[in-house]
């Protein structure tokens, strides 16, 4: 996520738990029963982010969410079982992406902050094209930011300072909602330059190196003071479920959860997600043990995205033939706690063109994606940018296919086959689903690997159409695999 407010660019990865740093948890944040695990999505599911930094307002199709309608068809014909939209609510103005967030309730109804739709359009048009996607059995998931609030609508003093806390949504007049904020919901407010005016403490105190903190931007929300029928945290409950009812939503994509106090986080998934709709949380950290951590502090009821993998195809592409594919046995969160991954290569923040994360891969990306799309763990999200507008469509779009008919039975790792330059990975199938054998090579020749595959006495066909010809194992299941150079082959039994 990255906000830019009175001219300044604020940059932040977004999300946070607590461990020992946190204060008292108070009663009311300590549900005694988790009945909120993260919902698993349908098998072999495959997750589209859709949109990027600073999409277009206008497309041959209408707005964005009009663009999104229009291609349900062919979305439902890729393979893609989600689409993860942006944020829908009303921003400080039309060129809003969605997480400078102003009023939560207008979802491009009102005529506020000069403006009645947000930069994807108005309500009416997202709620036909969520109608057009579910027509197309293609979940929607909402993209939820609850760490912080912008733009508001007057001032208020604080330390001796006039700062702008106080929200009154006069081009709303109580529609949905009558509840105001002010400052005595917020702990600080960050100013242009950065530098904050704190008058209450913050939710948590900074831990893991300082790579965690409460305070990231805008007014900032203070959830650790109960939840009492005022408290910011009810009203974000009461808004959740709101807007979940109001979009018909399948789940949700948290935005900056490790800036967030987590009990509360726990609470509102407990109250709003429950067991039906499926999440997934923004904790920016490298570290896969971190992510550990994180899990275990949400106790399984959001899953995350791999932080870690993504930073491992960095390197990859990097390295662009010259990194060593090694690495990529075991790899991420993914292969630490696969339940509850998602996977992904880029997305907007990593392709912004400028900011914190920004970390795009660049080289080699259809061997990360092939990576993803064929594991026995994570759950896959697709970029739109690289699908529709990287060009990469076509060649995704034939893993999908490839996942869904033999992405089936345990995975193995090749650790005595691989090399600097290639990897190998093998999916056993089943009963009904054949398996395969996935070659990544980064290296500017061909490469031929000797397998014991899981596939005895077959005639193996390279899938992905990189490779022509046949492989035929014999009785142990060896064979011998060729991959092109800076490529990438999927063999499948025929």
């Amino acid at each position: 996520m990255r906000v830019a407010l009175s001219g300044v660019t604020l940059l932040g990865t977004i999300g946070l738990f607590l461990t020992s740093c946190e204060p008292q948890v108070a009663p009311e944040f300590q549900p005694k029963v988790s009945n909120a695990r993260a919902a698993a999505p349908v098998v072999n599911g495959v997750m589209m982010q859709g949109f990027y930094w600073n999409v277009p307002k206008t497309t041959t199709a209408g707005t964005w969410w009009q663009n999104l309608a229009a291609k349900a068809t062919e979305l439902q014909t890729a393979g893609i079982t989600a689409l993860w939209i942006p944020p829908a609510y009303k921003g400080g103005s039309v060129d809003d992406v969605g997480y400078g967030v102003y009023d939560r309730y207008d979802l491009g109804e009102f005529n506020q902050k000069g403006t009645v739709a947000t930069r994807y359009g108005t309500l009416a048009q997202l709620q036909s094209a969520i109608t057009v996607l579910h027509s197309k059995n293609i979940q929607v998931y909402e993209d939820m930011v609850m760490n912080h609030l912008t733009w508001a609508d007057y001032t208020e003093n604080r330390n001796n300072e006039n700062i702008y806390t106080g929200f009154s949504y006069p081009g709303r007049n109580n529609t949905y909602s009558a509840y105001k904020w002010n400052a005595t919901l917020f702990s600080g407010y960050q100013r242009g330059d950065g530098s904050w005016n704190q008058w209450q403490p913050w939710d948590f105190a900074s831990y893991n190196n300082g790579d965690a903190y409460d305070n990231l931007l805008g007014c900032e929300i203070k959830y650790n003071n109960g939840v009492g029928s005022n408290s910011a945290a009810n009203e974000t409950i009461t808004w959740g479920n709101w807007i979940t009812t109001k979009l018909g939503l399948d789940g949700y994509r948290l935005d900056a959860t490790k800036h967030i106090y987590t009990p509360f986080l726990n609470n509102w998934l407990d109250q709003v997600k429950t067991t039906s709709r499926f999440a997934v949380s923004e904790a920016w950290f490298n570290n896969v043990q971190w992510l550990q951590d994180y899990a275990a502090a949400t106790g399984g009821r959001t899953s995350l995205f791999d932080v870690p993998l993504h930073y491992t195809f960095v390197n990859m592409s990097n390295g662009n033939g010259a990194w060593d594919m090694r690495g990529l046995a075991f790899a991420g969160f993914t292969e630490a706690n696969g339940s509850l991954s998602v996977s992904f290569v880029d997305n907007h923040d990593t392709d912004a063109p400028s900011g914190g994360l920004r970390s795009p891969v660049v080289n080699l990306k259809m061997l990360a994606y092939a990576y993803i799309l064929t594991r026995d763990k994570g759950y896959p999200c697709v970029f739109y940018r690289d699908y529709y507008e990287y060009g990469l469509g076509a060649q995704i779009k034939k893993l999908i296919d490839i996942r869904k008919a033999n992405g089936y039975g345990s995975g193995y790792e090749y650790t005595s086959v691989n090399d600097a330059d290639v990897y190998v990975y093998s999916r056993a199938g089943d009963t009904t689903h054949k398996g395969m054998l996935v070659m990544l090579n980064d290296g500017s020749g061909a490469s031929t690997k000797g397998v014991t595959t899981p596939f005895k006495n077959a005639t193996l066909t390279d899938k992905t159409g990189n490779r022509t010809g046949t492989v035929t194992t014999n009785a142990s299941g060896f064979g011998s695999f060729p991959v092109n150079g800076r490529s990438y082959s999927v063999w499948v039994p025929n």
